[in-house]
């Protein structure tokens, strides 16, 4: 009895500190030089309600997180914040930004409209390169999420040109994430 509580005390330990491997997105495109891997990036907001929900609710699944940080470098990216982004030649920085507009609505981050990300929260998939494949806008849940992460880390987004490809995809994807 005593290596049952024992055992469940440390599965329970293991998924309670299991986190993503967050980055800045100037790291993961240095990591990206070393090993390439594609990119999974939360652009948020801090006044974002649904940002934050994301954070609370999708970020922490265990099935979401095992995923994420075994096949992308995981960045989280502010889009109104102050870092400086050096991608693909070009340093994007947000020179509107104002200071004492912080945690309130303030100046969009260069970067974020270069990656023409218009709501919050946006996750965007960069490839192994660093070159956009997809934007999803809006809040998602772990399972939403997962049809995206698994199309993409195994590159079947390839093969699905077409609209009838894609809802050809959804209808047969069955999903192992529990929310």
């Amino acid at each position: 009895m005593k290596y049952i509580v024992i055992a469940v005390m440390m599965m329970l330990s293991s998924s309670i500190s299991a986190q993503i491997e967050w980055m800045t997105m100037n790291e993961a495109l240095e990591a990206q030089k070393e090993t390439p891997k594609k990119i999974f990036a939360d652009v948020y907001t801090e006044w974002c309600g649904p940002c934050k929900l994301m954070d609370k609710n999708t970020f922490t699944n265990s099935d979401f997180v095992a995923y994420v940080n075994e096949h992308y470098y995981s960045v989280k990216f502010n889009a109104e914040g102050t870092e400086k982004v050096n991608y693909q030649g070009v340093e994007y920085t947000n020179p509107n930004y104002q200071a004492e507009r912080k945690g309130k609505r303030n100046a969009q981050h260069l970067f974020a409209n270069a990656l023409q990300v218009t709501a919050y929260p946006t996750v965007v998939f960069f490839d192994e390169e660093a070159n956009v494949i997809s934007p999803v806008v809006g809040y998602r849940t772990a399972s939403q999420l997962e049809i995206y992460l698994k199309m993409i880390a195994t590159d079947t987004y390839k093969t699905l040109t077409t609209q009838e490809a894609w809802e050809d995809y959804q209808s047969s994807f069955e999903g192992s994430f529990e929310d």
